[in-house]
């Protein structure tokens, strides 16, 4: 079976411009958490020693194979970036559980991030530049203005309470995607605020950062990218401008 076939593309984005190293496309893929049988197996294949031991502690098989198909997937993902067989690879976690490769790995200059929601998982990969990636399904009972006004800056707030009601939930879920994945590409998790920055999410802006309230000149380090491949999710990518020296 032809593992790498289960990951359907969603971008690739050209970079040259903000790195010299290779000049790769940043590249992300989608891949559905349900999977036959056949493809479980060779997917838990790759898995580590404790991989697979915390894939026997989920209650659920639905989670289970969840968990099985992204770890299994990435390891994929990455093998191919760089060249080394998926199930060699070894990762590490920042203090904040970013993770990354350990540095036997970490060298090739590859950096990841992954995100799963409902049925759907999200694969970004670069070559020097960080980056995130955040996918959420869309659930109406979520988001709610007490939520927002609870997480959510002044301005975002205040934008979202502009828009027609019919137009709210998708504009929330497109403001949290942008929100996460901003985080989850600086490596700082929630010791961020989420009301501590401003992310632009009304319909018809471009994604972007536009402010940070502990350094103005922040929201120039980085772009924002809306990823649209169903209605029922969204989705965003954050990525650095250019590749941080030293």
């Amino acid at each position: 079976m032809d593992i790498l076939s289960l990951a359907t593309p969603l971008l690739s984005l050209d970079v040259s411009n903000r790195t010299a190293n290779c000049g790769e496309p940043v590249k992300v893929w989608r891949v559905s958490l349900v999977q036959t049988q056949p493809a479980l197996n060779e997917l838990y294949k790759l898995l580590s020693p404790d991989e697979r031991t915390r894939a026997s502690r989920f209650h659920f098989e639905k989670d289970r194979n969840s968990y099985i198909t992204a770890r299994g997937m990435l390891r994929t993902l990455l093998g191919e970036q760089i060249g080394v067989e998926p199930h060699r690879l070894e990762f590490c976690y920042s203090e904040y559980g970013k993770p990354d490769l350990t540095p036997a790995f970490s060298g090739r200059g590859v950096r990841f991030n992954v995100s799963h929601s409902g049925r759907q998982a999200l694969f970004a990969m670069s070559r020097g530049l960080e980056l995130g990636v955040d996918v959420e399904y869309i659930r109406a009972d979520f988001a709610s203005m007490e939520i927002a006004e609870r997480f959510f800056s002044r301005r975002e707030v205040a934008v979202l309470k502009a828009l027609p009601s019919e137009l709210q939930v998708r504009a929330f879920f497109d403001c949290w995607t942008r929100k996460e994945a901003y985080l989850k590409a600086t490596g700082v998790g929630l010791s961020l605020p989420l009301d501590k920055f401003d992310v632009a999410f009304a319909p018809g802006e471009p994604a972007a950062l536009l402010y940070t309230d502990d350094d103005p000149t922040e929201a120039g380090r980085w772009t924002m990218h809306d990823l649209r491949f169903d209605e029922e999710y969204a989705a965003a990518l954050a990525l650095e401008a250019a590749a941080s020296q030293g």
